[in-house]
């Protein structure tokens, strides 16, 4: 698989993972590239132990744990980004902002199970991606469920 076909199929699934992780448009563009910065970088490299989609959304993983260990070190002080606000948006649209809300009120860890998760990783890719057993997985991501699903229905009320 070349650079070319790995971008066009991984493209969405990296950028969603990095929406779900920040609930931030341009910052999740702006990982989701450094991400395929990184491909091309190392994909001459890559050996083949795992698929190259585990691969992918292992740097992938790692790119949005660095960057939320800077945004920490930011400090408390300064004011949050501004909420991504969609013009006309439409009732779908609306619904997927307050699942990113949601996701975003989670801990770092459920924050990255859910958006694996949600690009439609099988839970043995998450497992390995995160290096959790796949009952743990599993587990945490019937509990992650449940709770997004309470505070999506307490925004309905």
């Amino acid at each position: 698989m070349n650079f070319e076909d790995i971008y066009k199929a991984y493209w969405d699934k990296v950028f969603r993972l990095c929406m779900g992780y920040f609930n931030d448009y341009p910052l999740a563009q702006d990982l989701a590239q450094d991400v395929f910065a990184r491909v091309w970088q190392y994909l001459p490299s890559f050996k083949g132990e795992s698929s190259v989609g585990s691969w992918i959304f292992r740097i992938a993983t790692n790119i949005c744990l660095r960057q939320g260990e800077r945004q920490r070190r930011i400090s408390q002080t300064e004011v949050p980004p501004p909420d991504v606000s969609v013009e006309a948006a439409d009732d779908r649209s609306l619904h997927v902002q307050a699942l990113y809300k949601a996701i975003s009120g989670l801990s770092e860890t459920d924050r990255l199970i859910i958006s694996l998760y949600l690009v439609d990783l099988k839970q043995s890719e998450i497992a390995q991606i995160t290096g959790m057993s796949q009952v743990n997985v599993r587990v945490r991501i019937h509990r992650i469920k449940s709770i997004l699903a309470k505070k999506l229905r307490g925004n309905e009320e």
